[in-house]
């Protein structure tokens, strides 16, 4: 038997905390309820300027609307395809929500694994789809991973997992 059509797949899954789903459920309640108003009222006011072929303030108040109606459904994406991670590490290995003691190069790093939309390597929160993410998951306390980069190969050492 041939398939034919289109493949059906599932979207994939958004990994998210808790803490991470209060947020995204915030910003596109804040987006929906206050955003878009306050774009219309811009719009308008820019409308009011008189033609708008050549008002900046009208094409500027159309491109945010794009922008806030695009994260708009980004955010009901993630939301509908969200799988909330707990921060307990299991079994004594790195999974998604482990807190992380790490050492590279003789520095020593404290870095939590979390889904790539949470991901802000600022605040030591690293997506687990990103080169050292992907080479810590399944890793124990005193174990070696090597991590691959497109730009560099390098080893980490798994001081701690909480």
């Amino acid at each position: 038997m041939v398939k034919t059509g289109g493949s059906h797949k599932s979207a994939p899954k958004v990994y998210l905390t808790s803490k991470g789903l209060e947020e995204a459920q915030l910003e596109l309640n804040f987006l929906k309820t206050n955003k878009r108003a306050q774009v219309a009222e811009r719009i308008q006011r820019a409308r009011e300027f008189g033609d708008v072929v050549e008002n900046a303030e009208y094409d500027a108040a159309l491109d945010e609307q794009t922008l806030v109606e695009n994260r708009i459904v980004y955010l009901e994406n993630v939301l509908k395809n969200a799988k909330i991670i707990t921060s307990e590490p299991r079994s004594g290995f790195v999974v998604i929500g482990s807190t992380v003691k790490v050492e590279m190069d003789g520095e020593v790093d404290v870095l939590t694994i979390v889904g790539k939309v949470e991901a802000n390597p600022a605040k030591k929160k690293i997506s687990n789809e990103s080169p050292l993410g992907s080479a810590l998951l399944g890793a124990k306390k005193g174990e070696v991973v090597e991590v691959a980069t497109p730009i560099v190969r390098y080893k980490c050492k798994v001081l701690e997992i909480k």
